[in-house]
């Protein structure tokens, strides 16, 4: 594993480098494969990212949209991932419809919807039972307990590896996530993080040994890119800007 790490001067350079990262490997996938997937992250950092996309020339009907993680709302809920990056971007754009998958929240059972959302994965990657798709880039936030997408520490998440997609748990609330194995496929991911809150989270996320369950963004270790974008308060505890 190769890991990128670029302490910048604050959220707008993060939005304007991960948009550069962004733009560039979109024209590779649709150049080298017909298409570009992408599984979206929430919260606040990426939502002027999103923005900016939107303003962007892109071949949108090659696009694919997927998200990471989400909590157990409808879309139209003040705390949906997919409501707000709707509002952000997609709704700006001409994606086609069929192009957006949002993770369904509608069933009584999550897992029921968890399995419905892997059926989709497997559907538009058109792989079976037990294989992982590479997704081109997956956007991940980290919280100040370490956590990413919905793997919080010591929740039964964290060791789901035959599974693509499975609920996530925070405070008693479920939430829909993309599993580690699946997160680590992905050909480059991107974490995206700010706030000098975060500085004990990362040193312990970087240090060589430390304890995964209680640190889950520890277990992201893909065999394609780690890009970690941090603003200059969340940065100010690592000893070097590279790894």
């Amino acid at each position: 594993m190769k890991r990128q790490v670029e302490i910048l001067p604050d959220v707008d350079a993060i939005v304007a480098r991960s948009l550069e990262l962004i733009v560039s490997r979109i024209h590779t996938a649709v150049e080298q494969r017909g298409q570009f997937t992408i599984a979206l992250a929430g919260g606040s950092t990426p939502k002027p990212l999103y923005g900016a996309i939107a303003q962007q020339d892109l071949p949108w009907d090659k696009l694919h949209i997927f998200w990471g993680d989400e909590r157990y709302v409808p879309a139209d809920h003040p705390d949906s991932n997919e409501g707000m990056a709707r509002r952000a971007w997609l709704d700006q754009v001409p994606i086609p419809a069929d192009h957006i998958h949002p993770m369904p929240t509608a069933a009584a059972d999550p897992a029921e919807s968890a399995a419905a959302y892997e059926q989709t994965l497997q559907r538009v990657f058109q792989v079976t039972d037990g294989e992982v798709p590479a997704l081109d880039v997956v956007l991940l936030g980290m919280g100040d307990d370490g956590h990413t997408a919905s793997l919080f520490p010591h929740t039964p998440a964290l060791t789901v590896g035959d599974r693509l997609i499975t609920v996530g748990n925070k405070d008693g609330q479920p939430r829909l996530t993309f599993t580690a194995p699946l997160i680590n496929q992905t050909r480059c991911i991107l974490f995206l993080v700010a706030g000098a809150n975060k500085q004990t989270a990362l040193t312990q996320v970087f240090a060589e040994t430390a304890d995964d369950a209680h640190y889950p963004a520890r277990l992201i270790r893909p065999e394609g890119e780690l890009w970690w974008l941090l603003d200059a308060a969340a940065g100010a505890a690592l000893n070097s800007p590279s790894s």
